[in-house]
C-alpha cells in the first residue's frame, strides 16, 4: 500500500486541488513577519550585502545587480519572450522541457535572466505564497518561479488574475524527480521557499531533494522552511491504520505528511551545504470557538543559507 500512495501521489495532490481549488488554504500574509527578507526593500538589502560579502568582481555578469535603478542594463522582457516563446500554456510539462533544452546553449537565456532578484517556491498550490510575494513586492527587478506536483494546481496558478507572466513563472514539477531539471541555472536564486511542503515527500528522498535546490542558491543565497514539528496536534490524531513508517502518516485523501524534528532539517541542510541562520520551534494553541476545539499546533521554522563565495571553497 505505501508504494501505491507513492506511484499515485500526483494522482491524490491532483484530486485535492480539483475538489478544492483555491479555496482550501488563506493567503499567507504571515509570511511577511516570519520572513522579512520576503518583504519589500529587503530583497536589495540582501542582494547589496550579498554582494558586498562576495566582492563585486567574483560574481558572473549575468547575475551583477550593482548597476543601480539609474542604469539600464537588459530591456525587460516577459519570460516567455526571452526564449521566444508565446506564455506557457498547459500541457506545463512540455512547455518547460523544450525550454530547458535552451539552457545547455545559453545559460542567459532563462525565464527572468533579466531579474535582479529571483524567488522560487517549491510546492506553490494554488498560489498562496506567492501572490502575496508579487502583490506586496512592486520592486521591478523581482522575479518569481513556483512550482508544484500538482498540474491542476499549476493551472489554477497560470488562469489567476494576479498571474503575470513578467513576473512569475508557474511549472510543474517533481523535485523528487532526479531526471527533471529546473528551469534556471546554477547559483542564480537568491531564496528559495519551502512551506509546508518537504513533510510531503517520503523521507529517504529528502536529502537529493534539498542537495539539488541548494545548487541553484547563489552564494549567500537563503532557503526559508516553515513545516510540522514532532508531536503536532495533527499528527496525534493519526489512527493507527494511517502510519506508513516513523513519523510518516497518510491523510485520508491519500496525500502523506512527515513531523520533523530541528535535528532531522538541520542535518539535511547541512548536509547540502549550507549553514544555519534560524532554526525554531513555534508552538502555539489554536481555539476553535465555533467547534470549541483547543488545537496545540508545532512547527519548525528555518533559514539556511548558502555560504558566500569567500568561504564557499
Amino acid at each position: 500500500m505505501p508504494v501505491d500512495y507513492e506511484i499515485n501521489a500526483h494522482k491524490y495532490w491532483n484530486d485535492f486541488y480539483k475538489i478544492h481549488e483555491n479555496g482550501f488554504f488563506k493567503d499567507r500574509h504571515w509570511l511577511f513577519t516570519e520572513f522579512p527578507e520576503l518583504a519589500p526593500g529587503q530583497n536589495q538589502n540582501h542582494l547589496e550585502n550579498l554582494l558586498s560579502e562576495n566582492e563585486r568582481s567574483e560574481v558572473p555578469e549575468r547575475r551583477r545587480s550593482e548597476d543601480g535603478p539609474g542604469i539600464k542594463t537588459a530591456q525587460r522582457k516577459c519570460p516567455s519572450d526571452s526564449l521566444g516563446h508565446e506564455a506557457p500554456t498547459a500541457p506545463v510539462e512540455e512547455n518547460v522541457t523544450q525550454r530547458l533544452s535552451h539552457l545547455g546553449i545559453c545559460a542567459d537565456e532563462f525565464p527572468g535572466s533579466s531579474a535582479t532578484c529571483r524567488i522560487l517556491e517549491v510546492g506553490c498550490g494554488v498560489g498562496n505564497t506567492v501572490f502575496p510575494i508579487l502583490q506586496t513586492n512592486n520592486d521591478p527587478g523581482l522575479f518569481v518561479y513556483c512550482c508544484d506536483f500538482s498540474s491542476t494546481a499549476i493551472e489554477l496558478v497560470q488562469t489567476h488574475s494576479a498571474y503575470d507572466p513578467c513576473r512569475c513563472f508557474a511549472f510543474v514539477h517533481d523535485l523528487c524527480d532526479e531526471d527533471q531539471t529546473y528551469p534556471v541555472p546554477t547559483d542564480s536564486l537568491d531564496i528559495i521557499i519551502l512551506i509546508f511542503v518537504l513533510s510531503a515527500v517520503v523521507p529517504d528522498k529528502m536529502q537529493k531533494a534539498i542537495s539539488r535546490l541548494s545548487r541553484l542558491l547563489k552564494p549567500g543565497g537563503l532557503m526559508l522552511l516553515r513545516d510540522y514539528g514532532r508531536h503536532d496536534m495533527a499528527q496525534l490524531r493519526f489512527k493507527k491504520g494511517q502510519c506508513l513508517s516513523e513519523n510518516f502518516y497518510v491523510r485520508g485523501d491519500g496525500t502523506r505528511v512527515y513531523f520533523f524534528t530541528q535535528d532531522e532539517l538541520d542535518t539535511l541542510f547541512t548536509t547540502a551545504g549550507l549553514e544555519k541562520v534560524q532554526n525554531l520551534v513555534d508552538r502555539r494553541l489554536q481555539v476553535n470557538r465555533g467547534k470549541q476545539l483547543t488545537m496545540y499546533r508545532v512547527w519548525i521554522q528555518c533559514k539556511y543559507r548558502k555560504p558566500p563565495l569567500s568561504r564557499a571553497g
